[in-house]
């Protein structure tokens, strides 16, 4: 009895070093993630880059992603990201966090300095109309936020009365930089005196055409707020519901005597005068 248990414990050890382990640990390799060694390369930030800054080999290095998570258009090398016989290493035109796949569209050209010209999306145009420290919303509007423009003027032709109109020109246009700041991170509003704007070529006659009626102001619209309204133009009769322009002076009233009172009659008199008949009454 003691050699059959013997042999049956040594057959079941037997089993289990043959079956039962290979088996686990094909299952654990079949569910192990497969390596990243047959993904492509990207070229990825290895610190924070800020805006502006002139990038170099330090902050840049290389990993391997699956192709499928590979963002579209990122660089391979760093080389092709530095360009260094090209011109010298660009900038970046955005921030860029640490690990975060480069793009030629967060970066300037090679040896370029970040400009408002390489921010401009294809097929738009940067267009500077002037802005004061109202008109401008207080310098709240920076670079990166979306705006209306909005003109006031005046359709009087007479300069000594005023009728006054206000029309939305442009909605949910982007600003690319308020006076020579164009950095999207800043976030120090001054008094500015021009904004840039996005626009297409259309937009930009209508900014031109405008600028030449009246006066421009933007209106500052919510983070993430793309909707356009309908906006038709508005005049003074629209806001304080007034039946005439500001300044037009009230038509004189014509000024009309008060009508004679006619004098109250009394009882007639007759006056009689010796025997010649009767007299007549006074005024016949």
């Amino acid at each position: 009895m003691s050699l059959g248990a013997s042999a049956a414990l040594g057959l079941g050890a037997l089993f289990v070093a043959k079956v039962a382990l290979p088996a686990r640990g094909n299952v654990a390799a079949a569910a192990a993630p497969a390596p990243f060694a047959e993904g492509v390369p990207v070229v990825v930030a290895s610190r924070d880059i800020k805006y502006g800054e002139r990038l170099s080999a330090g902050e840049l290095r290389v990993i391997r992603m699956p192709k499928d998570a590979a963002p579209a258009g990122a660089f391979a090398t760093i080389d092709l990201v530095l360009a260094q016989d090209h011109g010298g290493a660009p900038v970046a035109l955005t921030p860029i966090l640490a690990r975060e796949a480069l793009l030629p569209t967060k970066l300037s050209g090679p040896g370029a300095r970040p400009s408002v010209a390489a921010a401009i999306a294809p097929g738009m145009r940067a267009y500077t109309i002037g802005v004061s420290d109202i008109s401008g919303v207080g310098g709240h509007a920076l670079p990166g936020d979306r705006v209306d423009v909005v003109l006031m003027r005046n359709l009087s032709e007479d300069a000594s009365r005023k009728v006054l109109q206000a029309e939305v020109v442009l909605q949910n246009a982007r600003l690319l930089g308020v006076d020579l700041n164009a950095d999207p991170t800043s976030n120090k509003p001054e008094a500015p005196t021009t904004a840039t704007l996005e626009v297409s070529v259309r937009d930009a006659q209508k900014l031109a055409v405008a600028a030449g009626l009246g006066s421009l102001s933007l209106a500052l619209r919510a983070t993430g707020g793309a909707e356009v309204e309908a906006a038709s133009a508005l005049d003074v009769r629209d806001v304080v519901g007034a039946r005439q322009a500001v300044g037009t002076p009230e038509p004189a009233r014509r000024w009309r005597a008060p009508a004679a009172s006619t004098p109250a009659r009394g009882p007639l008199i007759r006056i009689v005068e010796g025997e010649g008949g009767p007299a007549k009454p006074p005024g016949a």
